[in-house]
């Protein structure tokens, strides 16, 4: 019996995997962490993305959903992660070819070769995938496609790397990206002061919904804290990005900083958190220092290479990508929309069989598109199915976009009015995702899901 592909998350990248592989007649499992398809999207899901309908679905996904009665939603609309998710990735995952191949609350531990560790080489290209559930079960695959994405191992506060001195007994303190201030999570923030870290597309958004809230909530206040001397690489393109969207959102924050709303703190590299006696915190760059009552961590995420630990990766000792992919994504020459087309012979390991897709192939750099994610996956399940020419003619279309940080997305019209809801940028163009909310803790650069 012919062993499957297993693909690990059920995101928008795992199932694109999915529905090529679908589409090829490739068997495959799918293992996904969360309860149902697109956990992680749903995480943020009352975020707006930059970028309409027509550009975050994938060619293979939509071929299958049109094939089965599925009515696009309209095309010109921003959705948000919510709509996303209920719309786009819960239909997608339960037609009848990719449904009875999708499995939730299945927590990938480990992935190995059966019986052969890293330092074996006889056997290794021959023997089978094993991939180890948290449950203890051992699925067998004869490839692994790891769209896993980044979201759960996010960096530290800490501007060296590391958690900062005091990091984890304060903890209780910490929100992750993109908490729904004005939401679920309005009670935590609303007559507090809180302090967000990070400089990229996260951190933004959070600031204006943090700034919108002060504007509502009598005694809530803002201050943020980046590294840089300068704010000036977070306000991005503004006016001359090709995402309106994403433009006014650096526009709009540089008006909240000009007008006091929120309080900047440049060259503020987190050192130290400390508890006061009456419940807040106190966050010192060994230099500066300031009382919250809250604080939000935009300080991007890394991937989480454990679990591949026993198969032989090449990793960029800078980026943690592939070390082939490093140099076409390094945000020290790249945004996002200058990263060249790329496929399966920049995401190949030494371990044959194996590839990361999505986010997390990029390790650290914050150049991440959906849009490429999707070529990737393209390309990948083309290569499995012996489609070299296929595998290996990729295309990207990435017009420059201004300043490609974070990645993340919300309309403006939702910042001003308060509402979820608002038309379509008249030139909007590809797809970025807000799972990679990068500050400036990571590199001279600011980053999804998978």
């Amino acid at each position: 019996m012919s062993l499957p592909v297993v693909v690990i998350g059920a995101g928008p990248v795992g199932l694109a995997a999915a529905a090529h592989l679908a589409e090829r007649g490739i068997a495959f499992t799918v293992l996904e962490a969360g309860d149902r398809p697109g956990a992680t999207v749903r995480q943020w899901g009352h975020v707006r993305l930059f970028s309409p309908w027509r550009y975050n679905i994938d060619a293979a996904a939509g071929r299958l959903l049109a094939d089965a009665g599925w009515v696009e939603p309209d095309p010109e609309v921003l959705p948000t992660g919510a709509r996303l998710a209920d719309e786009y990735l819960q239909p997608l995952a339960d037609l009848p070819a990719l449904k009875p191949h999708v499995r939730y609350g299945a927590r990938v531990r480990a992935v190995t070769r059966l019986g052969v560790d890293r330092l074996r080489t006889a056997g290794r290209d021959t023997a089978p995938f094993l991939v180890r559930l948290d449950t203890g079960e051992d699925v067998l695959a004869r490839a692994v496609i790891d769209a896993s994405g980044t979201w759960t191992t996010p960096n530290v506060l800490g501007a060296s790397g590391i958690p900062a001195h005091g990091e984890e007994a304060i903890a209780a303190f910490v929100e992750p990206a993109l908490p729904d201030v004005l939401g679920a999570d309005r009670d935590r923030f609303a007559g507090r002061r809180t302090l967000v870290a990070g400089a990229g597309h996260s951190a933004a958004n959070t600031l204006l919904f943090l700034a919108e809230l002060a504007a509502q909530a009598p005694g809530t206040s803002v201050v943020w804290a980046i590294r840089s001397a300068s704010a000036a690489r977070a306000y991005g393109g503004e006016t001359e990005d090709a995402l309106p969207a994403r433009g006014a959102i650096g526009t709009r924050l540089r008006e909240h900083v000009e007008a006091g709303t929120v309080e900047l703190l440049t060259g503020f590299g987190i050192e130290s958190l400390s508890p006061t006696a009456d419940g807040r915190v106190t966050v010192s760059d060994g230099r500066r220092a300031t009382t919250v009552d809250r604080i939000v961590s935009a300080t991007g995420f890394r991937p989480d290479h454990t679990l591949a630990a026993e198969l032989r990766l090449d990793l960029d000792p800078l980026l943690g990508s592939t070390r082939a992919l490093a140099p076409l994504i390094d945000p020290n020459e790249h945004s996002c929309g200058t990263v060249p087309p790329h496929g399966v012979d920049e995401l190949a390991h030494p371990e044959t069989g194996y590839y990361a897709v999505g986010v997390k192939s990029y390790g650290r750099a914050p150049t991440f598109l959906l849009a490429t994610g999707y070529e990737q996956a393209r390309s990948v399940v083309a290569a499995l199915a012996g489609d070299w020419a296929a595998a290996r003619d990729v295309r990207l279309d990435l017009p420059e976009t201004g300043v490609c940080s974070s990645n993340v997305p919300l309309d403006a019209t939702a910042i001003t009015g308060g509402g979820c809801c608002g038309p379509a940028p008249a030139s909007a163009a590809l797809t970025l995702l807000p799972v990679l909310g990068i500050g400036d803790e990571q590199r001279a650069g600011d980053a999804c899901c998978s």
